[in-house]
């Protein structure tokens, strides 16, 4: 059975991207989203076992989606992907209940690795 997953970034390219990376490993991609409104509706709705999250998005941004997700669901499974040059917002994710985070360009095997990682973890506990 696939793993399901959320895609949120602004930029229908970059979705498509990770999605395609994410299929690829396995996964399946149950919704998308390009802020952090359509994110937190897109959860609620289909409570996927993780979500690739963009912080920088026009209306609402990542860490709207990242604080209403997680009053949701404590135990949702959040990995930033996002830009390196964006390092405090990077961390201030971290701060708020991201699991990892990663930089904006990536190779696929990271993006695999990271969400493979955080789901393996977060089973764990």
């Amino acid at each position: 059975m696939s793993k399901r997953v959320l895609i949120v970034d602004d930029s229908m390219l970059m979705r498509r991207m990770v999605g395609e990376i994410l299929v690829d490993a396995g996964w399946e991609i149950v919704a998308e989203a390009t802020n952090g409104k359509e994110a937190e509706q897109q959860y609620e709705q289909h409570r996927p076992d993780a979500v690739t999250l963009d912080i920088v998005m026009p209306d609402t941004d990542g860490l709207y989606a990242l604080e209403h997700i997680l009053q949701f669901d404590p135990g949702a499974k959040i990995v930033v992907v996002s830009a390196l040059n964006q390092t405090r917002l990077i961390s201030e994710a971290i701060r708020k209940g991201a699991q990892d985070f990663i930089a904006k360009p990536f190779l696929p095997e990271q993006l695999q690795r990271t969400l493979e990682s955080c789901c393996e973890q977060l089973a764990q506990r």
